[in-house]
């Protein structure tokens, strides 16, 4: 129990210093192997590489085409056509609504978190420059929409990290709706109404907008394709999936080559867009795998034995004890998915054999996992958060603590709705 706890802190540790989880997985792997009396070279060779091979095996091509499937949907100017439209349609008025809903449509239609923030942030800067908004709301309002609801709560999301607990539950995209609408609603509309809040207090204090000291450049800024045919690669990838129950794989496949044929014209530009997500996803699918490969090691030490009885031990329902294991890795990580992703390789079995024992319906356990990750995740080492705060030249001084408000804080208060909906039967 030492061990894996020293393990731990120092995955935390490193990882909030700014190391890569790619080798910091691997010592903090070593650190619990030594502890628990492993062997520290078969401990590397074989267990932490099984796991992390196994995940890679399982998850690289819904990684690798996810990112070509945003990375084409972003040089075609379809991701920036959806977002003007829509920020047009919500007008300037409401600024901070047509950021926040711009970047949930794209990202609940399956653009990459990264993505998105590239196609909306210079339309935050024209939304928020004519509403005279203060700047630092921007990374809070686009988190909201990104890092959030349409992460880890609306049913039917194609996010990754919605998709991970299918397999340890034997669950779908749709798991739990009613669990996933309500804690939606909670980080939506709480984010929202927060934020709004905020707005009235700069105003009130003089706050106004102010022009970014170092103008970036994003891109070419020529003619988009109509919003309705931008549209429809999200729509297809939604519908395959939820409605007509194809495999993630051939539903970003068929969004891939809808917005090949729909932008036949610029097809220069296909073999550019093409290489760079697949890079892209090289370096998600690694960082995902390295922590799984720790979650691996952890379960193989005698020491997890005497955890998984602490964590079951948690008084009321095993929904808490998942909430909290998968909260506590996410955080350790700064990743949704590397945290979730070391939760359940350890403890998914486990979680399955409780719904079965109990009654518990496993889309329960599926949806708590899933918005777990979604919570701790988005502390100030996270990755999506530094790149956010670096491609809107804000600081962690400047508008943190309404980030860590709305995409943590809320967040974490949602699954506790989630979980009382479940105790009381409604799924």
């Amino acid at each position: 129990m030492f061990g894996i706890l020293l393990g731990l802190i120092v995955l935390m540790v490193l990882a909030y210093l700014g190391w890569s989880i790619i080798w910091v997985a691997p010592i903090a792997a070593g650190v619990v192997a030594l502890t628990g009396g492993l062997d520290l070279l078969d401990a590397y060779k074989d267990t932490y590489m099984s796991g992390f091979v196994g995940f890679a095996q399982q998850w690289f091509p819904v990684f690798m085409l996810g990112a070509v499937f945003g990375k084409l949907m972003e040089d075609t100017g379809m991701a920036r056509s959806v977002a003007v439209a829509l920020t047009k349609l919500i007008g300037t008025k409401r600024a901070i609504l047509g950021v926040l809903v711009s970047a949930a449509v794209l990202t609940y239609g399956g653009v990459s978190l990264f993505v998105v923030v590239f196609a909306v942030y210079p339309l935050a800067l024209t939304l928020f420059r004519e509403a005279n908004i203060s700047r630092r709301l921007i990374p809070p309002t686009v988190a909201l929409g990104a890092f959030t609801f349409t992460m880890t709560a609306i049913p039917g999301t194609p996010q990754i990290q919605n998709l991970i607990p299918i397999d340890y539950f034997e669950t779908s995209a749709t798991a739990a709706p009613i669990m996933g609408i309500a804690a939606g609603s909670v980080m939506s509309f709480g984010g929202y109404f927060y934020l709004r809040w905020r707005e009235g207090k700069l105003q009130q204090a003089g706050e106004q907008y102010t022009e970014p000291k170092d103008k970036k450049v994003f891109g070419e800024e020529e003619s988009t394709p109509p919003f309705l045919l931008s549209l429809l690669p999200l729509l297809t990838v939604l519908l395959t999936l939820n409605l007509l129950g194809w495999d993630i794989i051939v539903a970003l496949l068929s969004g891939i080559v809808l917005i090949m044929l729909l932008n036949a014209y610029k097809v220069k530009k296909f073999v550019q867009a093409i290489n760079g997500g697949a890079a892209g996803s090289v370096t998600a699918i690694i960082n995902t795998s390295a922590a799984v490969g720790f979650g691996t090691v952890v379960q193989a030490v005698p020491g997890f034995e005497r955890l998984t009885e602490i964590l079951m031990g948690v008084k009321g329902s095993p929904l808490i004890s998942e909430a909290i294991a998968v909260n506590i890795l996410a955080g350790a990580t700064g990743s949704a998915s590397g945290g979730m992703g070391i939760a359940l390789e350890a403890l998914g079995s486990r979680y399955y054999e409780i719904a079965m024992e109990t009654g518990v319906d496993p889309e329960a356990f599926h949806r708590v996992a899933s918005l777990s990750s979604g919570g701790l995740d988005a502390l100030p080492h996270n990755g999506a958060v530094l790149t956010l705060l670096a491609i809107t030249g804000m600081t962690h001084k400047d508008c943190y603590k309404d980030i860590f408000v709305v995409a943590v804080g809320i967040p974490v208060l949602s699954v506790g709705v989630a979980i009382l909906l479940a105790m009381i039967g409604l799924i």
